[in-house]
């Protein structure tokens, strides 16, 4: 038997990391530049989670859009979430002010993405225009 991910699980999961990342990991980990060590302010480890948030977030609202509930809401908050977090990446002092609702954003993108997919279970509507395999 194969083993299914959930991707919206994965999604929040990494999401709310990014999160603690961003905010809470500064206050905790201050001394770790002492030991060589620069994840809070290192850029590359920066984008890199923002590309892990994109792509686990691309493929689970695209599936959960095209193969069961057919709303935009999820994908639209995902987008407005990302855009928010590109937007922290590019001003640096309003960094607070926009990774609060860049969080919201794809937490709450997943979350609707995962309510609906299990609500509507496969449930086609006539305008689908995929096959059922």
């Amino acid at each position: 038997m194969k083993p299914k991910i959930n991707w919206d699980a994965l999604g929040i999961t990494t999401s709310i990391l990014c999160a603690i990342h961003c905010a809470i990991l500064p206050l905790f980990l201050v001394t770790l530049p002492l030991f060589g060590i620069n994840i809070v302010d290192n850029v590359v480890f920066e984008i890199g989670m923002i590309v892990l948030a994109f792509g686990i977030g691309c493929y689970a609202l695209w599936h959960g859009y095209k193969w069961h509930h057919h709303n935009r809401l999820p994908l639209v908050l995902f987008c407005v979430g990302m855009i928010c977090l590109i937007l922290k990446q590019i001003f640096i002092e309003y960094h607070i002010i926009l990774l609060i609702p860049a969080v919201i954003g794809l937490v709450a993108a997943h979350w609707f993405n995962y309510k609906l997919c299990r609500r509507h279970n496969h449930a086609h509507a006539d305008d689908c225009n995929h096959d059922h395999y």
